[in-house]
């Protein structure tokens, strides 16, 4: 087993979570230029290995505003404009210029107080499951570099896993949260669709599937952000979330879902992780009972076929998103891939985004019994670099992405949130997720029982001696 990649130290960083390193900039225990030499040292160690880095701006960081989290070092993806920087998709297709202006969420996100020192890596467009390139070299786990870290927030997961910043910026159009953060062991909140202000190209979705957020180390620091940029904006239309700072009192329902979308059943350790996370929820009392799979099976299809919309549109319209120097013969073999499966099948688009529109109603149902339903976040243990690799020929890769990614979309076609929460480690040394879904607007109830996870299960430390 390949040795673990972390930056962990006895540095001003130790091993405190942002709320913690708020705090002692508060109190004048330590200053946000203290915070962020400490991160960009971190980083200097371990990103010729992780390559996890799309853009480095540590030479003209600027602190950040006054804010909950003043001071603390962090990272964006490389799809949220952040004024100063590019945003390059992940993308060899074309040269991004420095944005101009910082996109909606992003403010939301600055108004934190955070220092970003850069933007992470993400795959093309955040297509991909995992952050892996056509020509380049792939982003690593920091648990075992020889396994993929998820995507599409996988630079992001990689940094905040092995120590380089405490938390750091994501976003999920189809599980690119929470897939990272069980492929690395971390926490992610996907939130409902319109929970926050949303950049400016998720505005013009058919379905807008992507939400913003974090990748944290604890359910504190998911929760107290949460908190934070509720105070920057919050949407009327939705129940507020609050402060949230541990488990409730009150006994849930919880359906157990172990059979994917897709009719994929997960592989052994997978199961393993999800009855053992079911078990100890029921030890506190809730109950849990095994559910059948809700919706039907052509919904899984007609999800595919909109990503493949997705990809076919990022490239017929890509002089126009991304530029004159965009080139459409240099995306990667995935999103050309899926632009073709998109072509062959284009007579079936309008009824897939209608039955897609219609999910919710499903959804909704289910929640009508249950206040929550616990399942895989995927349906197998990390894969190893290489096996969802965009050289993979396009129909291979296709039918492996549809396999693998079961459990995740169906909240971002319904807008319903979701919590990815590290559960164990598997047998290549990789952890293993599993993922809780409310009903629409209840990202509260998610939090609660995070903190019950996390305090019941505490996650081993990547800086702790691996077990041989």
């Amino acid at each position: 087993m390949a040795d673990r990649i972390h930056a962990f130290s006895d540095d001003v960083l130790a091993d405190h979570d942002a709320v913690a390193l708020a705090a002692m900039v508060r109190s004048g225990t330590v200053s946000p230029k203290e915070l962020a030499r400490a991160a960009i040292d971190r980083a200097a160690l371990v990103e010729p290995q992780l390559n996890a880095i799309a853009y480095s701006s540590v030479e003209r960081y600027a602190s950040g505003r006054a804010g909950a989290w003043y001071g603390v070092p962090t990272f964006v993806k490389d799809n949220a404009d952040v004024a100063g920087m590019p945003s390059n998709q992940g993308s060899a297709a074309f040269v991004a210029r420095p944005a101009a202006r910082d996109d909606a969420y992003t403010a939301q996100f600055l108004s934190i107080g955070v220092t970003v020192l850069g933007k992470s890596r993400m795959p093309e467009f955040g297509l991909n499951p995992t952050t892996e390139f056509q020509a380049a070299e792939p982003t690593r786990n920091p648990w075992n570099p020889e396994y993929s870290v998820g995507g599409s927030s996988g630079g992001s997961a990689a940094m905040v896993a092995a120590g380089v910043v405490p938390v750091a910026h994501g976003n999920d159009g189809g599980g690119s949260l929470r897939i990272p953060a069980a492929c690395a062991g971390l926490v992610a909140l996907k939130p409902s669709r319109y929970r926050h202000l949303d950049n400016v190209l998720d505005k013009h979705l058919p379905i807008r599937l992507v939400s913003e957020g974090v990748l944290t180390r604890t359910v504190r620091d998911t929760a107290a952000y949460t908190a934070a940029a509720e105070r920057y904006w919050r949407n009327p239309d939705l129940m507020p979330i609050g402060e949230v700072h541990g488990p409730a009192d009150r006994r849930l329902r919880i359906g157990l879902l172990t059979t994917a979308g897709t009719g994929a059943e997960p592989d052994a350790e997978t199961r393993g992780a999800v009855e053992f996370a079911a078990k100890l929820l029921e030890r506190f009392g809730h109950q849990v009972e095994p559910m059948a799979v809700p919706f039907p099976p052509y919904l899984a299809d007609d999800f595919l076929l909109y990503w493949a919309f997705l990809a076919d549109m990022s490239a017929v319209g890509g002089k126009v998103l991304h530029g004159r120097s965009f080139d459409r013969h240099a995306l990667d073999d995935l999103t050309r891939g899926l632009g073709r499966y998109h072509r062959e099948r284009i007579l079936r688009t309008p009824a897939a985004l209608y039955r897609l529109r219609r999910a919710y109603r499903i959804y909704a149902e289910v929640f009508t019994r249950y206040e929550l339903v616990l399942s895989p976040v995927v349906t197998h243990v990390v894969p190893p670099l290489g096996y969802l690799d965009p050289k993979v020929p396009s129909e291979e890769l296709i039918e492996r992405l549809r396999t693998y990614v079961g459990y995740t979309p169906i909240a971002n076609v319904t807008g319903a949130p979701a919590l990815s929460m590290p559960m164990r480690i598997g047998s290549s040394g990789v952890p293993i997720g599993v993922m809780c879904s409310a009903a629409y607007g209840d990202e509260r109830t998610l939090l609660e029982i995070g903190y019950l996870l996390e305090a019941e299960n505490p996650f081993p430390r990547i800086d702790a001696e691996p077990m041989r």
